[in-house]
């Protein structure tokens, strides 16, 4: 962590504005990640995003990276109206606009976006949703990636998951 903060605090002297800088900062933050420092790394994730929408704006590829990222990590820490209404109403609008459906961007933002309707605080309806739109991306991941990608594997038994908790519900 002293080694890449010490290469942040260099990136932010000469060059504040440049994606060299923000790739600085989410290394730091994914350090943080691994260390269990979670709030800190969400502070500066939130931070990150905010930079990469105002230097290179919504719709570009690397600033809906980062937004994914912070997507997770409100997922981690189990802020899950929070995560929904960021990954519904900000991010995939701009991710399916700018990317495409098919994207793999994309298809990680709607797994995150039924990961949050299924395991928040579920009714019945969000676990309705959340199935819907995970058996979306299960399909366009087998049709785009192939059944056997590990992604598609992975969304094919969270589908499961989703299901075995209607049946239970």
């Amino acid at each position: 962590l002293p080694v890449l903060e010490a290469n942040l605090a260099l990136n932010r002297r000469y060059w504040p504005r440049s994606k060299e800088t923000v790739t600085a900062e989410s290394n730091v933050a994914s350090c943080l990640d691994h260390l269990g420092r979670f709030d800190e790394a969400l502070v500066l994730k939130r931070e990150i995003y905010a930079i990469a929408v105002a230097s290179s704006g919504a719709s570009d590829e690397y600033t809906i990276m980062m937004g994914s990222n912070l997507s997770s990590s409100m997922l981690g820490l189990g802020l899950w109206d929070e995560a929904t209404t960021f990954t519904r109403d900000q991010l995939l609008p701009v991710a399916r606009r700018s990317l495409g459906s098919d994207h793999d961007s994309t298809l990680n933002l709607n797994m995150y976006l039924a990961w949050a309707l299924a395991e928040g605080p579920a009714h019945i309806r969000d676990l309705l949703e959340a199935e819907t739109i995970m058996s979306d991306v299960a399909q366009r991941r087998r049709r785009v990636f192939g059944p056997a990608h590990p992604r598609t594997i992975i969304e094919q038994k969270y589908l499961s998951r989703i299901r075995a908790n209607l049946a239970r519900a």
